[in-house]
């Protein structure tokens, strides 16, 4: 079965905007992955600052092999030359899941 990568990062309110329309620009950094199953970006709603970054991949393997291949360029880019931006997050923590179970809508 698939596993389940959540990037729990904390943003500060005046950073919730930077980071979002950072993600809105990553287009296809993700989308175009072997074994890439899902993504969703979750906001929160009260109490909290914390966002979970929530990625579905067929295998562990897969997801080490975006980790160090497209996600790794992707926050390299730009060269030395280039500035740095500073990051919206505050701090970041990943949890991994194996999916045991899962169901959808039923169809009909």
């Amino acid at each position: 079965m698939s596993v389940v990568k959540i990037n729990v990062l904390t943003v500060p309110e005046e950073q919730r905007e930077v980071l979002e329309k950072r993600f809105a620009a990553r287009a296809g950094t993700v989308e175009n992955s072997d074994g890439f199953e899902w993504f969703e970006l979750l906001r929160p709603v009260e109490g909290t600052d914390t966002y979970l970054v929530y990625t579905r991949w067929r295998s562990e393997e897969d997801f080490q092999a975006w980790m160090e291949g497209p996600m790794k360029a992707a926050h390299q880019r730009g060269g030395e030359d280039a500035p740095k931006q500073k990051p919206a997050a505050s701090g970041s923590t990943l949890w991994s899941f194996e999916v045991v179970q899962q169901t959808g809508p039923k169809q009909g």
